[in-house]
């Protein structure tokens, strides 16, 4: 049996409402991603029926609201995605209902590189990583989603051409990610000046932590990377 690794932070928050609860216990186990314990991958075609024409991870979604923006302009994709906090994954299924949407979507509540692991070499279009846990103190540096080992499968699972977006508001990350990210020769820093990474593209709609980073004069950095060709 493959050995999931250990996940640092919180569960759950407040305890859920009623109708919350009642919907996560109605949705998720429909949704929820079971990973094969042999070894094998999970296609396309074993995550969704049809296939859908692109394929898009975000790994932590947090409250939901930038995965719920992205499904409903984005019809024809289908969506994973991955999270530990049970309050986001009840959060999300609660705005994707409100807004009478149903994506072709499935969840991983775990640790999002036990799911990557689990993925075909050039399976997505697009990778978003928003506002991560940045593990500020030194000695939790280990912690941080970002290493790269990580990079690497991101590298691998991204089509030629795919898109990685990461985004944080703390300067130490920051300096962190870019020092991993551009060392991978399989991705290419789309950058040409500080406007690049200072300001979002229309298509990349705020979260609620990059708002309370505002509120607290903190600026956040959004870095987009592309797969280079194989």
């Amino acid at each position: 049996m493959a050995t999931r690794r250990t996940l640092y932070g919180r569960r759950q928050g407040r305890p859920l409402r009623a109708g919350r609860k009642a919907l996560l216990e109605e949705a998720l186990p429909q949704l929820e991603i079971a990973l094969p314990e042999d070894g094998s991958t999970l296609s396309p075609a074993a995550l969704f029926d049809p296939p859908p024409a692109e394929v898009f991870l975000e790994i932590g979604f947090g409250g939901g609201e930038h995965l719920a923006w992205q499904a409903l302009r984005h019809p024809s994709a289908g969506f994973l995605a991955a999270e530990y906090f049970i309050t986001g994954v009840a959060s999300l299924l609660g705005q994707l209902r409100a807004a009478g949407s149903e994506p072709p979507l499935r969840l991983y509540v775990g640790d999002a590189r036990d799911l990557l692991e689990c993925l075909p070499d050039a399976m997505l279009d697009r990778i978003f990583i928003l506002f991560p846990d940045p593990w500020p103190k030194r000695r939790h540096n280990k912690r941080r989603l970002i290493q790269p080992a990580t990079v690497a499968l991101l590298a691998r699972v991204l089509k030629d051409g795919g898109e990685l977006r990461f985004a944080t508001d703390d300067p130490s990350y920051l300096a962190w990610a870019l020092q991993r990210l551009t060392a991978e020769p399989a991705l290419a820093w789309q950058v040409a000046g500080p406007a690049d990474w200072r300001r979002r593209p229309d298509d990349w709609p705020a979260t609620r932590y990059e708002e309370k980073a505002l509120a607290a004069g903190r600026q956040p950095a959004h870095l987009r990377f592309l797969r280079r060709p194989r």
